[in-house]
């Protein structure tokens, strides 16, 4: 099992629920168990800088692999891209 972990910050505080909409869209691709967009709730004044997190699974990197190849993974980056400052990303093995 794949963990799949994003985090995001806006450029722009009005901009932060348009990332998290643009992001929900990644939901519509087939190849993940589970997948949640949340806004990060920065009790933690270390983590403010974040303002949007995705948690996805996926079986395998084969599965992983197919959803960032989707075509919609590409129009979701394209459309966010411009919209965020940040994007940090690690892939880890659930164990």
């Amino acid at each position: 099992m794949i963990r799949h972990i994003v985090f995001f910050s806006a450029r722009r505080k009005e901009d932060v629920e348009a990332v998290r909409k643009g992001l929900l869209a990644l939901a519509k691709i087939p190849h993940s168990c589970i997948f949640e967009v949340s806004l990060n709730t920065k009790v933690d004044p270390l983590s403010d800088a974040i303002d949007v997190v995705v948690y996805a699974e996926f079986e395998d990197d084969a599965a992983l692999a197919a959803y960032k190849a989707h075509p919609l993974y590409a129009e979701t980056t394209s459309q966010v891209k411009p919209l965020r400052e940040l994007r940090y990303s690690a892939d880890v093995v659930a164990t």
